[in-house]
């Protein structure tokens, strides 16, 4: 459904570090016709559904995360690493396929009760979008979709994450 969005993401081998394929997303980017497909992909599954804030996960997240909920009319919600939020945060910290992280968000980003859903560009070993979800968790939000631009369905990041809506709107 999505082939020309898929080929126009660019393979980088050995990058960040050797024996990884990076996804650069920059193509979808630069071309205004396949940016705006490709955060309809995500927003437009949401229309009409209670949905209080969109997370992003830094940082290409932030991209669609922003778009998306400009689209829906809702609050967007940075997700950053250790020591870049300046205010008080809920912090997790998780693998990733070539190291670990930590991740933080601010106490008040969420409420209690709100419907949010997670945005970021890739899903590989679902490290990350597991720490997203437990730091919404951590506040008391219900995390009602993680939506991505891009799986790569042989990392399986789908199982870290089981019992979580997911939705990619490209899988390689």
């Amino acid at each position: 459904m999505y082939e020309h969005l898929k080929a126009a993401i660019r393979d980088v081998p050995d990058f960040p570090i050797k024996g990884i394929l990076f996804k650069d997303i920059t193509p979808v980017l630069q071309d205004g016709k396949l940016f705006h497909e490709a955060v309809d992909a995500i927003a437009d599954r949401h229309k009409g559904k209670k949905i209080d804030a969109v997370i992003g996960i830094d940082a290409r997240g932030f991209i669609f995360a922003g778009a998306v909920a400009y689209k829906l009319g809702v609050g967007m919600v940075p997700i950053r690493k250790k020591g870049k939020l300046p205010w008080k945060t809920v912090v997790t910290s998780y693998t990733l396929e070539y190291g670990s992280e930590t991740s933080e968000m601010h106490i008040d980003a969420v409420k209690k009760g709100d419907n949010v859903i997670i945005v970021d560009d890739l899903l590989a070993t679902g490290g990350t979008a597991m720490a997203a979800c437990n730091l919404v968790k951590q506040l008391g939000a219900t995390v009602a979709e993680i939506d991505f631009l891009i799986e790569l369905a042989f990392l399986k990041g789908r199982d870290r994450l089981k019992g979580q809506n997911i939705f990619a709107a490209i899988s390689s």
